[in-house]
């Protein structure tokens, strides 16, 4: 497994990390611990969780995959481990969370000691704010709409707030999710002009199917040093392959409808079948294709991988040993260039 430094951080972190969200949802705390174990075995030191995971988010199962991860947790060598979690935004609902979650200072500090609890350890190494406590689009959305615009908490407020909780110890490093790139500058002004602390990194969707962070982000993020987690590699399981043959194959696109709306696009079919001939000509299965991709682009610092089975843990964690060849490199462009970005 290849290590790399997160951003201007001392964290280094493999190139593949292990996302949680199905823990407690789709995978039981056995099969959870299972894949802990084996995500370990195999040099990953990086898991990625949330406090509103699992999803699909339920006030019922809220907070069980930080729960799970701290009953395996609690046997680990915890300083052999880079534990990362998130505090929830606004504007999505999840009334189950602090009566409707905010990224304010009260909201922080909460969030953190609460998640340390479940987590079953006092540092978490990275800190994540899940979505901006400001209007951006995402999730799908892709214009700006300057009057969707509503109050938040100033960005400094949130920034001293998490700086509180690295002079507590209670968080080694801090970043972002689903940002943009006036974010990512903004929060990175702020730190240089007033002294606090500096993001490490941004974990955005990154996929065959949907890159435009390449298009602003990657500059930003060179220069600013942050690094990427690619969330979503396989696009939910679009890049499998498998929805092609059956468009109601169990995944998670037929589980939770609401949250595949930005792959029901019209042209992530025909995308999606052009990569999967790409594999197959390069002797791969559609998702190593994938995975290689995203990990060995320039700004990527990691992966995070999810899987609901070790089955599929094992073929996804098998494509850290694949580099793909130039002929396949070249025929992605070509298919990007006639489909660009199908699922933003």
């Amino acid at each position: 497994m290849e290590y790399r430094t997160l951003g201007d951080s001392d964290l280094k972190v493999s190139a593949l990390s292990l996302g949680t969200m199905t823990f407690g949802e789709q995978n039981t705390e056995a099969e959870a611990h299972a894949q802990l174990d084996y995500a370990v075995s195999q040099g990953v030191n990086f898991i990625d969780t949330a406090e509103m995971y699992p999803v699909a988010p339920r006030a019922e199962t809220v907070h069980r995959t930080e729960i799970y991860i701290g009953n395996w947790l609690k046997h680990q060598q915890r300083d052999q481990l880079v534990v990362a979690t998130k505090i929830a935004g606004p504007a999505r609902g999840f009334g189950w969370i602090r009566g409707g979650p905010r990224v304010n200072r009260e909201h922080i500090h909460a969030a953190i000691d609460a998640s340390l609890q479940r987590l079953q350890t006092d540092y978490v190494d990275l800190y994540q704010i899940h979505w901006p406590d400001r209007y951006v689009p995402m999730f799908g959305a892709t214009s700006y709409d300057a009057a969707q615009d509503r109050d938040a908490t100033p960005i400094v407020e949130q920034l001293q707030a998490l700086g509180d909780l690295v002079k507590a110890g209670k968080v080694r490093h801090i970043g972002l999710s689903n940002e943009t790139p006036w974010g990512v500058m903004e929060f990175t002004r702020c730190a240089e002009q007033l002294g606090l602390p500096k993001i490490a990194s941004i974990q955005n969707a990154y996929h065959l199917l949907n890159r435009t962070f390449e298009a602003g982000l990657a500059e930003v993020c060179h220069h600013s040093d942050v690094g990427l987690l690619a969330y979503s590699p396989l696009a939910f399981g679009w890049l499998s392959g498998k929805y092609l043959a059956d468009p109601r194959a169990p995944g998670r696109i037929t589980l939770f409808p609401g949250f595949g709306q930005r792959y029901n696009k019209p042209n992530v079919p025909p995308a999606t079948q052009e990569y999967v001939r790409i594999a197959q000509q390069a002797g791969l299965t559609p998702a190593t294709l994938a995975l290689a991709f995203a990990r060995t682009r320039s700004f990527a610092s990691s992966v995070i991988l999810g899987a609901t089975t070790l089955e599929q843990l094992k073929e996804n964690l098998g494509s850290a040993q694949v580099t793909l060849s130039e002929d396949a490199l070249a025929a992605i462009e070509i298919v990007h260039q006639r489909y660009p970005n199908p699922a933003p």
